[in-house]
């Protein structure tokens, strides 16, 4: 079976760990043909050995199959801690999706497959990794093991989002993120996925929100998650539409093509905004379709860890 049937086939991420899997290591097998080349063997469970090391650790049954020293790794080899960030309120559910798949991907659902991908790769790595959810509330909130029955609980929450019919309709971004900064205690990864729409529309409110879990030294990476046909270039057919705010209720009757101009200003005024305020703060912002692949999302973890360690 090929990595789209069983996407298909793992309708709403009941196998998220599968799903997470396949997205990890078909990113590896591209590795190869990347500037990233030289961190592939970053993802092994072991590490390629070199001449001068000691041989206590070198794994003799993998010499025996590949012909090639690799040295194990081990707990104590630990040195990330990174702690998964991740809006669920009603805007993220868009657009509504019956099936998720690798081609057919809502905000919410590429935000718990990638998420679940960095898990992956963290696993692997034997790291720490930690979740929090919020909308209307802060909801969920795990901090940063490394355990395999932490790491089964993560992806047991993570599938049970990806299915929610019923979705938080506020979202309070800053308000949460201050109480997250107050949970980490120790110096973090941190990885925030939103789609940036708030209930409440302040950005200098979340921007000290987030300039507080700098605070302690965390690296944090803003992946800003969108459907870039429809909430960006604002493509929807040229017939009379009600666009809806599921997050407020209120709703206008128009013509898409009356303001498709306008909006796509608008929104790109915003968006630069949202990137110069991060670059003066010190946060890396990200920009990510949900129509796209997880590239982007594993491209930035390489780049934040070398960095970070």
């Amino acid at each position: 079976m090929n990595l789209q049937s069983e996407l298909n086939n793992a309708s709403l991420f009941q196998n998220l760990e599968l799903l997470a899997n396949q997205v990890v290591e078909g990113f590896i097998s591209g590795i190869h043909k990347s500037p990233f080349h030289g961190f592939s063997a970053e993802f092994a469970e072991h590490k390629i050995y070199n001449v001068g090391e000691s041989t206590k650790h070198i794994d003799w049954k993998l010499f025996a199959k590949t012909d090639k020293l690799y040295t194990k790794r081990y707990e104590e080899e630990t040195n990330l801690r990174c702690h998964m960030i991740l809006d669920s309120s009603a805007s993220m559910y868009y657009p509504e999706v019956k099936n998720l798949s690798l081609g057919n991907l809502n905000k919410i659902g590429f935000g718990v497959l990638a998420i679940a991908a960095l898990m992956n790769i963290l696993k692997r790595q034997r790291d720490a990794v930690g979740l929090s959810v919020y909308s209307d509330s802060y909801n969920f909130y795990a901090p940063e093991k490394g355990s395999e029955r932490h790491h089964q609980m993560l992806l047991a929450k993570l599938s049970e989002l990806s299915q929610e019919t019923k979705p938080a309709q506020q979202t309070e971004t800053y308000t949460y993120l201050h109480q997250i900064a107050e949970n980490i205690k120790r110096r973090s990864l941190i990885f925030l996925f939103t789609d940036m729409f708030q209930t409440a529309a302040d950005d200098e409110k979340i921007f000290e929100a987030l300039r507080h879990l700098k605070y302690n030294k965390h690296e944090v990476v803003l992946f800003h998650l969108l459907d870039r046909s429809t909430e960006y270039h604002f493509n929807f057919d040229n017939t009379p539409k009600r666009f809806l705010d599921v997050e407020t209720g209120e709703y206008i009757d128009l013509y898409s093509s009356n303001i498709k101009e306008a909006y796509e200003r608008s929104v790109t005024a915003y968006f630069e905004d949202l990137k110069q305020k991060c670059i003066q703060y010190k946060i890396k912002y990200v920009e990510v379709d949900v129509k796209g692949d997880f590239s982007k999302i594993l491209n930035t973890y390489l780049v934040e860890r070398h960095k970070f360690v």
